[in-house]
């Protein structure tokens, strides 16, 4: 992967940024996402967010290699500590973590008044999807798109967000954990992802019922996981 040719995660991510876009990548993995927008003259204006020294080195290394300097700024700090309000960023990407991380940027962000533009989410959780719909159907964010890609036998949900000032619907347990779109949009790797986490279950559920000191709780968990995927793979 290189700034011109995007892995098809981050192509996908980047098919949801609106043209003319002013960004914040936030854990930008060498700059890769905001240089190939700036550089097909989708973006404005960019900033490559890094809270590690070493990432941060590499993405303004790479910044300056595709000579973007004036376009993309590497930025050191937590999460959207980032951004600045004279940025005036409309768009935000965080990919590649867990959803808990996730959320837990966004909630200091919002707590710092990071997300005071309203800008546009663009998330991508490696694991825990359905926490980071959460935060957004109780934070004003209407979720306007999802998708999933399968890649290197992964598969990574991407999920988009505007903010509205209506009052949302709550999502119910099923909608966040599998989403509300992504199963009519990519039924077939829809079904993949599932029938590997079914799997999973399955197997998981044999070896608790087998253990000689058996957990109720945690059995009476996987069986209901495992009713809730099936009903969607039905």
């Amino acid at each position: 992967m290189n700034v011109n040719h995007l892995s098809d995660r981050l192509a996908a991510v980047a098919s949801f940024v609106k043209q003319d876009a002013r960004m914040a990548d936030i854990g930008s993995d060498h700059a890769y996402l905001p240089t190939h927008l700036a550089s097909s003259g989708k973006i404005k204006f960019a900033i490559a967010g890094e809270v590690v020294d070493g990432p941060f080195q590499a993405a303004k290394q790479e910044i300056e290699r595709q000579d973007l300097s004036h376009m993309i700024e590497a930025r050191l700090g937590n999460g959207l500590a980032v951004v600045q309000e004279a940025d005036q960023i409309d768009t935000v990407t965080i990919c590649g973590m867990g959803g808990a991380l996730i959320v837990d940027i966004l909630t200091a962000g919002l707590a710092d008044n990071k997300l005071a533009t309203h800008p546009r989410l663009i998330l991508q959780a490696n694991v825990a999807e359905e926490k980071v719909r959460e935060w957004l159907n109780h934070n004003s964010y209407a979720i306007i798109d999802e998708t999933i890609i399968e890649e290197n036998d992964k598969f990574y949900e991407i999920i988009v967000a505007d903010y509205t000032e209506a009052v949302l619907e709550t999502w119910n347990q099923d909608d966040l954990m599998f989403g509300r779109f992504i199963k009519e949009k990519e039924p077939v790797v829809f079904a993949r992802k599932w029938q590997a986490a079914l799997d999973r279950a399955n197997y998981v559920l044999g070896q608790l019922e087998k253990a000689q000191d058996p957990n109720p709780a945690k059995i009476r968990l996987y069986q209901e996981l495992k009713q809730a995927i099936e009903a969607q793979l039905a």
